[in-house]
């Protein structure tokens, strides 16, 4: 059931986008060649329980998760793109790294992520991390009232494509709210003018993720981390955002922390 919120709830919202934005912009800080990502986890778990917030994660068990996730932050590195089971590895010079962070508080729920990379960059890591970013500005720049969710969908491929990479729809963004994940699906490549109608009060995260050379998937052997079926790196950059009469509300927004 799509769900729409009040004017109210959406500042009610806020608190929970603004504690997301700190925590992935902390974290990103603190990652570097050397950094393990259990401690990453391990972080990011501190940082919940001084804030009273509640993890997303750490329970969730949706059908398509082996067991409960049993985290509370999802690290995707290189190959992996989406639901990165933190683990005992070390980051290298070079890593691509995606954090994907969802908490509760208040009772409400926000969602976000971001791709960067440690140490020495390569150039096609930057350019696919900057197309996931301006395929996530070109999305949130579509969530507009009388609009549907097809003109996002299309926003987002319309950057992806351009640059010849290829869209992956099995996952993508989703409405938000009491719960992580709820209506409607946001799929990343669609038709402008179809789908559900932008109406003010719907809340959803928005989230481009890209393959370099593929859009296809697996899961690895922990049961949830989705791997690049050719070994090809990706990236993912997400906000949750509302969309209302003045427009959309970023609700993860950085910007206030002094950075993108």
């Amino acid at each position: 059931m799509i769900e729409l919120r009040t004017p109210a709830e959406i500042e009610e919202m806020r608190p929970a986008g603004r504690f997301v934005a700190e925590v992935l912009t902390t974290l990103r800080d603190e990652t570097k060649v050397g950094t393990n990502l259990l401690s990453i986890d391990a972080r990011a778990h501190e940082m919940i329980r001084r804030a009273g917030a509640t993890s997303c994660y750490i329970d969730y068990h949706p059908s398509f998760g082996a067991s409960p996730f049993g985290k509370v932050i999802c690290t995707s590195i290189n190959d992996a793109v989406l639901h990165g089971l933190p683990h005992d590895y070390v980051l290298r010079d070079g890593d691509l790294v995606s954090l994907d962070f969802a908490v509760s508080v208040n009772g409400w729920v926000a969602d976000s992520a971001v791709s960067f990379i440690v140490g020495t960059p390569r150039d096609e890591d930057l350019a696919l991390i900057d197309t996931t970013e301006r395929a996530l500005d070109a999305a949130i720049a579509a969530a507009q009232v009388g609009g549907r969710i097809g003109d996002i969908s299309h926003a987002i491929a319309q950057v992806e494509l351009a640059e010849g990479y290829s869209i992956n729809t099995d996952f993508g963004g989703h409405g938000v709210g009491r719960i992580m994940h709820g209506d409607p699906h946001v799929p990343n490549n669609g038709k402008p003018g179809r789908g559900y109608p932008l109406r003010p009060g719907l809340v959803v995260a928005l989230e481009p993720w890209l393959l370099e050379t593929t859009d296809k998937l697996y899961t690895d052997q922990d049961g949830w981390t989705l791997r690049s079926a050719d070994g090809s790196r990706g990236a993912h950059s997400e906000h949750t955002v509302a969309v209302t009469d003045d427009g959309p509300i970023i609700l993860t927004d950085r910007s206030f922390l002094g950075v993108d």
